[in-house]
């Protein structure tokens, strides 16, 4: 791997050399059919991982620009969204849906724990809200969305489901096609973006919606978007030579060969990694006196928050690790000084984490702080082979 430092940061996850390798690929028009077949192999490709009945959109933007798309084509200015919010990312709905006119109400939870399905069902049961926000695993603190228990719940009142799966999407499970206890609850919208655990550099948008979503667009009739209006780009999707905008050829092509390995991988197959690694990691660093922000039955498999033992500064843990090689991010808001992230997503390995691991120990030693390297890289050894 051409990779010069170890990127574990909660996004964007390292690039492996088959990717980089398509992005290099000469750059060609956005209607040559040999460009346009690319495009269509990965909107297919797209379709086999979220399986939704409706129509998915691959589009150069960011996560917010997919949250942007999935909210504008469902909501109208002056209709109700609940925003269900776990963290920093979960509250940017609030600014998005206030920008066009949308009434949001939020349900907050304490930092590190998951807002509880009762509470989800006492709000809803207030008022008529056309859809409700969840993030299936939040960047800033590391906490998973219980699906299968606030699905439902939604659902029953006849609201919308978007989910949020920047953090989450290909590593777990986010199947459009899945029934939650009956046959109408399912999933409508998910969203996501192309530099997380789907392990392609950052600069595509990628959001997929049901057939009650793309209703939903239909009965909004003009709405306030141009770029992010689904019906320009519906055509795209199902003929990629057409135009609208032009696509990021290139990283259609880093993204095609991402998808590839992918399903190559298999999905459950992906999902199983995922957790084991996640509590492999956790479980390591409780050696060296760290603890996950979020509770084991709540954590996410595609990154944590690690608090620091006392006495640990954060400027100086991080830039010793950067010099060996290892990036881990800062922790946000309240947190930050606090704590640290680290991703263990896409395209990370066991070797890769099982060095992060060490490293952290040997960070630690450093800075004063005196730490079993061995017997953490041990327990991580131990939770993968008992979680794969």
């Amino acid at each position: 791997m051409r990779n010069e430092e170890m990127l574990l940061v909660p996004g964007p996850t390292p690039v492996i050399d088959a990717i980089y390798d398509a992005m290099a690929s000469e750059t060609r028009g956005h209607t040559d059919p040999r460009f346009v077949a690319i495009f269509k192999h990965a909107i297919e490709q797209t379709r086999q991982l979220f399986q939704t009945d409706g129509e998915v959109f691959v589009v150069a933007g960011s996560g917010t620009t997919a949250m942007e798309m999935a909210l504008v084509n469902t909501v109208a200015a002056g209709e109700k969204v609940l925003v269900v919010s776990q963290g920093y990312f979960g509250d940017r709905f609030i600014q998005l849906g206030e920008a066009f006119g949308i009434e949001v109400d939020v349900l907050q939870s304490e930092w590190g724990k998951q807002v509880a399905p009762a509470a989800v069902e006492k709000k809803l049961a207030t008022g008529q809200y056309k859809a409700v926000t969840i993030t299936h695993a939040d960047t800033s603190t590391g906490v998973a969305a219980d699906l299968d228990a606030l699905v439902p719940v939604v659902k029953k009142h006849g609201a919308l489901v978007i989910l949020d799966g920047v953090c989450a999407t290909a590593a777990m499970e986010e199947n459009m096609s899945k029934t939650y206890g009956h046959p109408d609850y399912k999933i409508d919208v998910v969203l996501t973006g192309s530099q997380k655990a789907i392990g392609v550099p950052p600069g595509l948008a990628i959001v997929a919606f049901n057939q009650a979503a793309l209703a939903a667009r239909k009965q909004l009739g003009r709405i306030p978007a141009y770029y992010c209006d689904i019906n320009n780009w519906q055509p795209i999707m199902q003929d990629p030579g057409k135009y609208f905008a032009t696509p990021p050829v290139n990283l259609i092509y880093a993204y095609e060969e991402g998808m590839k390995l992918v399903l190559a991988e298999g999905l459950s197959n992906r999902y199983v990694r995922h957790t084991a690694f996640g509590k492999a990691v956790r479980a390591a660093l409780t050696e060296y006196g760290m603890k996950a922000l979020a509770e084991e039955e709540a954590a996410a498999s595609t990154l944590s928050c690690i608090l620091y033992p006392d006495g640990v500064d954060d400027s100086a843990f991080r830039a010793a690790l950067a010099k060996k090689g290892i990036i881990v991010a800062g922790a946000l808001a309240h947190l930050a000084g606090k704590a640290f992230r680290i991703g263990h997503m896409g395209n990370t390995t066991e070797e890769m984490l099982k060095k992060a691991i060490e490293l952290i120990g040997d960070t630690l030693n450093e800075l004063g702080h005196p730490v079993d390297s061995a017997k953490a890289v041990e327990r991580f050894n131990k939770e993968v082979l008992t979680s794969v």
